[in-house]
């Protein structure tokens, strides 16, 4: 299976918990997208099926992740 680098899954984690805790999806159409969005992405990002099961899959990629690991990001 793929893995996202670190920093990415990060940033999908911190956006999707910023979106989720300003209520997004009783907000504007464009917040509720982002938020389904970044939730599907999560999902895909972390092969899972659901954004609960997801954002487990995620903080446990992120516990063992070495912040300063950038080798995915190297060229070849």
């Amino acid at each position: 299976m793929l893995m996202a680098h670190p920093a990415i899954l990060r940033g999908l984690v911190s956006e999707y918990e910023t979106l989720r805790d300003l209520h997004a999806e009783n907000g504007s159409p464009n917040a509720e997208q982002r938020l389904q969005d970044v939730a599907y992405t999560l999902c895909v990002s972390t092969g899972t099926g659901d954004i609960d099961a997801a954002l487990i899959a995620a903080h446990h990629q992120l516990a063992g992740a070495r912040p300063e690991d950038d080798s995915l990001l190297a060229a070849g």
